[in-house]
């Protein structure tokens, strides 16, 4: 809903191989194949979730892998790299390699894609403040997540991708609502449907890193979510989060 049912950002023409990092539940990367009869479509994930190989394409082809080790794969190799909600999971001093493996697996002119979301929660009114259990959330999350990872990857992408090698970057943000408050109503219909996963990862994202990396009991850690939780879903607040979209292409050598 958020891109309009769009999978692929960047022009491209035919696609003969696409790479899919983090392909998680494997969505993404089944869609690509199913709309790409002809196209090889590789998931790679440490973790897959909930993906059921029966429902699979013959053109998809999924595999446990760590990102966090050089990628595997031949140079000039792919048309698009898709990169999703993997910032969670690159060592936060991988990040340049990561991005440098990304350019050698692309062919000349091929694309890679990336979305990753910023977790610092904001508020379209300014009625969100250190107070709220929302913010305290984040902030925990944020100084939990820094001792490995890079909170910041999200707002670097664009200036990594530079630094790589890659031209013609280009970067978006996208407010993410954590529940239905827009008047526009495309907005709110994407709060609306996110209400749940907002609910869900709150929970789901910040156990590990709460409990064991700051010290948290498991009932200060349920009182904190439940709280962050009932104010995510609050109209009045208008939550959201910052959803960035970069894209940028492997000059022809």
């Amino acid at each position: 809903m958020v891109f309009d049912g769009r999978s692929i950002f960047p022009p491209l023409g035919s696609l003969r191989r696409v790479l899919d990092c983090g392909f998680g539940t494997g969505l993404w990367a089944f869609q690509v194949a199913w709309e790409h009869p002809r196209c090889e479509v590789i998931g790679v994930d440490v973790s897959p979730h909930h993906y059921n190989p029966e429902e699979s394409v013959e053109n998809l082809y999924l595999n446990i892998d760590n990102l966090n080790m050089p990628l595997q794969f031949h140079s000039n190799h792919f048309d698009l790299v898709n990169s999703r909600l993997v910032a969670g999971g690159i060592d936060r001093t991988r990040w340049h390699g990561y991005m440098r493996d990304i350019l050698r697996c692309l062919r000349g002119n091929g694309w890679c894609q990336m979305v990753e979301i910023d977790f610092n929660a904001q508020s379209d009114n300014g009625t969100l403040t250190d107070g709220h259990a929302l913010r305290q959330w984040s902030d925990k999350y944020i100084r939990a997540m820094s001792q490995n990872k890079n909170p910041e990857a999200p707002r670097r992408l664009a200036h990594w991708m530079r630094h790589a090698g890659f031209v013609d970057v280009e970067e978006r943000m996208l407010p993410l609502p954590m529940c239905g408050w827009s008047e526009n109503q495309r907005e709110f219909d994407i709060g609306a449907a996110n209400q749940e996963n907002v609910r869900l990862l709150l929970g789901s994202l910040a156990l590990y890193p709460f409990t064991e990396l700051l010290g948290m009991t498991i009932t200060e850690f349920h009182v904190l979510v439940a709280q962050a939780r009932a104010e995510a879903s609050n109209p009045a607040l208008k939550p959201y989060f910052r959803l960035y979209v970069c894209v940028g292409r492997k000059p022809r050598r």
